[in-house]
């Protein structure tokens, strides 16, 4: 579908990437990988068709159409909700202003049997038929369905986007892609703003709706959930494999190994035949095996082991002060904006050297939370900040805050204090800005240099509570790991704000649910937490199959034997009905591809061309393979719920 051949990319004489090539057919689901400055992000922003590269080929047929996720959306804070999901359909209101634009034209002219008026009808008729084939009657009926898919309702529609938190946003920016239907998908770091029920919705999306994907991610458990091919960047080439990314990392460290192995055994099999050909070299009754060696070496393709990027992070933080035994007492804590209640009766005691989670939907609170604890804003109730408590915190939006003007070195220096001050070519050495790195300006960082930037202001002083606000945003896998490890070797408190599945497990041993404006504790780490709430589901069931009369007649532990039993059997039963629907939808779609091929054949011949009706046909076809596909989307998802319950 898209052919890449020898990319290069350069900067300011820096090379990003040197003879790249690689395919991307349909129904790929790739993943770009590397480390922070690679050149994901450029490589899709090439692909995209938003920067150029110095050199290569980029082939994209005339006819296939790219959807592009950026990391930073750039919505207009003047639009409702309704009128941003509206842009999908610009080249629908362009056909429509044309169409309006022709038709006045033949109700002024009076010159009906002219060439020119002849002319203006065919024109009319061919946009009319083009309008009907793209669904251009049905678009709000489908724009509305879509946003409700993606979790808004109703009332939201014509509330201004400016209103709503990043990850919200992002759903706009799905939505508008989906109603696109691309045939390539770009996704740059889709998860940055999107809570875990937002990560499973999109999970889904790209399994069961999306045609051929390229997505950059650093979240290791949605990559190996959507993708299926990894292409990884470093040192400006690329190692593609057709595998998802567990299973690459284990194949390119075999295939590493084994290079070294054959690059040991060549070098000693070359130092042999050397040796022999010095040995020997000036003796005649040798002269016929010395060239015979000499030609053998010339003709030896020599083996090369893959370049590897050892540049690591090396992240440790500071000593713990001591502090109270109990850094944070929360008491009845409430926070309202004007009528909005986000959250009330907020009660927990955090203690020293616990590390938890904050998690949740978008705009459930966690990060107003925070703000709440570092007191930047009002809120009703207590928060008891422990005796000796030192805060460090890291903002969701920190790295966005630095000055762009400004050098890396110029950005610790300015903020640095007393001794720490002789220390800072040394820190910025461990974060890799070693060398020439240091006087580069803030504005050509990549994010995730950027996120690395300001971590650095963490290790300035030494602090006992940790409060991290998606730290990880930006972060490619290795700073990913060092840095939780570098947290979990933390003697402090560490409050962690985070939608990273991966990055938590281990890290946390505890977890803090926002929801429905109350903030519940579960003990356990992360994956305890997220069983939890599949056992829950199936305990709201049990609780729709209890009758009165079960519970009234029997003992409460044979009661509830029974209806354990009986939950089980309703939900079997459940399950069963829901399969035979995802059958009929899939035999459905099947049929409605089917006959839209067969349309699409004729429609291809001179006579089929000339025939109206088979347009409204195509575009009836297409219309109800749409709506069938969202019904199979929504029958899937209510499966796997009950499967997963």
């Amino acid at each position: 579908m898209i052919s890449i051949e020898g990319l290069r990319v350069e900067f300011g004489g820096f090379t990003l990437f040197e003879d790249v090539s690689f395919v991307i057919n349909k129904k790929d689901r790739i993943a770009l990988v590397g480390k922070n400055g690679a050149g994901k992000s450029t490589l899709l922003k090439i692909l995209a068709g938003l920067q150029s590269p110095t050199g290569g080929v980029v082939s994209i047929p005339k006819e296939t159409t790219i959807g592009y996720l950026p990391q930073h959306m750039q919505l207009k804070d003047t639009r409702t909700v309704r009128e941003e999901a509206e842009q999908a359909f610009d080249h629908l209101h362009e056909m429509e202003h044309e169409m309006e634009r022709l038709n006045a034209q033949l109700a002024e002219r009076t010159d009906y049997e002219s060439e020119a008026y002849q002319k203006i009808i065919e024109q009319a008729t061919h946009l009319s038929e083009q309008f009907q084939m793209a669904g251009g009657t049905n678009y709000h009926a489908e724009l509305e369905r879509t946003l409700l898919g993606l979790g808004f309702r109703r009332e939201d529609f014509d509330r201004p986007t400016s209103e709503f938190s990043g990850g919200w946003r992002m759903r706009i920016e799905l939505a508008k892609l989906l109603l696109r239907r691309p045939d390539v998908l770009l996704l740059d770091e889709p998860t940055n703003h999107l809570d875990i029920e937002s990560i499973q919705w999109l999970e889904t999306f790209i399994a069961t709706r999306a045609n051929a994907v390229v997505l950059v991610s650093h979240d290791r458990a949605f990559i190996d959930n959507t993708t299926s091919r990894t292409i990884e960047i470093e040192l400006g080439h690329i190692y593609d494999y057709k595998v998802k990314y567990s299973e690459y990392v284990v194949l390119r460290k075999e295939r590493r190994e084994q290079q070294l192995r054959a690059y040991e055994n060549q070098q000693k099999k070359l130092a042999d035949t050397e040796a022999f050909i010095e040995r020997f070299r000036y003796k005649a009754t040798k002269s016929s095996q010395v060239q015979s060696r000499i030609k053998q070496l010339e003709k030896i393709e020599r083996i090369e082991v893959d370049e590897v990027d050892t540049a690591m992070l090396n992240l440790k933080f500071p000593p713990a002060p001591h502090s109270g035994s109990y850094p944070i007492i929360a008491e009845e804590v409430s926070k309202r904006y004007g009528d909005h209640l986000i959250f009330e009766h907020v009660n927990f005691t955090l203690r020293r050297g616990e590390k938890v989670a904050f998690v949740g939907r978008n705009g459930e609170g966690k990060s107003t939370l925070v703000k709440c604890i570092m007191n930047e804003i009002p809120f009703e109730g207590t928060l008891k900040i422990g005796h000796g408590v030192k805060i460090g915190y890291f903002a969701q939006n920190q790295a966005q805050l630095l000055d762009e003007n400004k050098t890396v070195f110029e950005t610790i220096d300015y903020v640095a204090q007393g001794d720490i001050r002789t220390k800072i070519r040394d820190i910025l050495g461990a974060f890799m800005f070693g060398g020439e790195a240091s006087e580069k300006k803030v504005r050509v960082l990549s994010g995730g240099e950027r996120s690395r930037l300001a971590m650095i202001r963490l290790l300035l002083e030494p602090v006992n509570l940790l409060i991290l606000d998606e730290p990880t945003n930006h972060l490619d896998m290795r700073s990913k790991d060092v840095l939780k490890n570098a947290l979990k070797e933390f003697d402090g408190t560490v409050i962690v704000v985070s939608h990273d599945r991966e990055f938590l497990d281990g890290l946390v041993e505890k977890v803090y649910e926002f929801g429905n404006q109350r903030v519940k504790e579960h003990l356990g780490g992360i994956y305890d937490f997220l069983e939890k709430k599949k056992l829950e589901s199936l305990q709201e069931l049990e609780k729709k199959t209890e009758t009165p009369k079960q519970v009234g007649a029997e003992t409460p532990s044979t009661s509830e034997s029974k209806l354990s039993y009986e939950a089980r059997k309703e939900l079997n039963r459940q399950i069963k009905r829901q399969e035979k629907l995802v059958a009929e939808s899939e035999h459905r779609i099947e049929e409605l591809e089917q006959s839209i091929a067969d349309l699409e054949a004729r429609l291809a011949t001179p006579e089929g061309a000339s025939d109206t009706s088979l347009y409204t046909q195509y575009a009836e076809q297409k219309q109800a393979l749409a709506e069938t596909m969202d019904q199979w989307t929504e029958q899937t998802l209510q499966l796997e719920e009950m499967k997963g319950a």
